[in-house]
């Protein structure tokens, strides 16, 4: 394993940190909107629930993608 490779792990698992530490202290609720996408499936019956968040999760996607691509591009 290389360096540079330990140091990518750590930046990562800082960030991951980060994120759970705002979301869990409140800083989801900038984030209702998540999940509930026009293209968002859901349907509810009695004794059933399915859900599919379609374009919830395009999007998400979509900015790793672009995160990554950043990533690599300046690295």
């Amino acid at each position: 394993m290389t360096p540079q490779l330990g140091k990518s792990f750590v930046v990562l698992g800082l960030i991951l940190v980060a994120l759970g530490a705002f979301l869990w202290l409140g800083g989801g609720s900038l984030l209702k909107w998540f999940g509930h996408l026009p293209g968002d499936i859901r349907i509810e019956r009695p004794g059933f629930l399915f859900y599919a968040p379609i374009v919830s999760m395009l999007l998400l996607s979509l900015l790793l993608s672009a995160v990554l691509w950043l990533v690599r591009r300046l690295g």
